[in-house]
């Protein structure tokens, strides 16, 4: 059995709890989802979800609490949305504490402030899909040497998704819909990691 996390330390958290746990139930496989807050939780975890929010205020807990050691120590997947792509990368366009884990750079709020969040039509993993976009980051740039990045999405010349081994970061909120189908792409990026 696996076991992802949720981080819960701000955000969409109980949104992603709910659409993992559907995720789960649809692949009918052994696992669990849990809130986690602290390094000694993320350690059991087999993948992680960070959630969007406040990209500074959860990268600076996420130092405080050691998080970002056990992530990396333990080589953890993780899953980012929104202020989740902005901490996955090592650098964005403001001085802030990131994870540091994919070799990307990430633009935050590149489609505008709160008031203007909206929806689009979007393809990601060949599939069509609705993005919910809240002050949404981009992907400024990325190390196009890497073999084991690949783009998955875009909204116009945007970068919206990528994926760097088992870690994926995205733009937008899928936890804001009842589409399971990216929970359940990152569930078995988790399975693929553990066997």
């Amino acid at each position: 059995m696996i076991t992802i996390g949720i981080l819960n330390l701000q955000g969409a958290v109980s949104e992603h709890y709910d659409i993992t746990k559907k995720a789960i139930e649809n692949m009918g496989i052994e696992a669990e989802a849990i809130s986690v807050r602290y390094a000694d939780e993320v350690a059991n975890c087999d993948g992680v979800i960070i959630s969007g929010g406040e990209s500074t205020v959860i990268g600076k807990i996420i130092k405080e609490r050691g998080i970002d050691k056990v992530i990396k120590d333990n080589r953890i997947p993780v899953f980012g949305t929104c202020a989740g792509m902005v901490l996955l990368g090592k650098k964005t366009d403001f001085d802030q504490p990131l994870l540091g884990i994919m070799d990307i750079s990430v633009k935050r709020n590149a489609f505008g402030r709160q008031v203007d969040s909206f929806e689009s039509p979007i393809s990601i993993l060949g599939e069509d899909y609705l993005g919910v976009f809240i002050r949404a980051p981009s992907l400024d740039n990325y190390d196009k040497t890497k073999e084991d990045i690949k783009v998955l999405s875009k909204l116009d010349d945007e970068i919206i998704a990528i994926q760097q081994g088992h870690n994926i970061a995205i733009a937008f909120h899928p936890e804001l819909t009842d589409d399971t189908r990216i929970h359940e792409y990152f569930i078995e990026e988790v399975l693929n990691c553990v066997e």
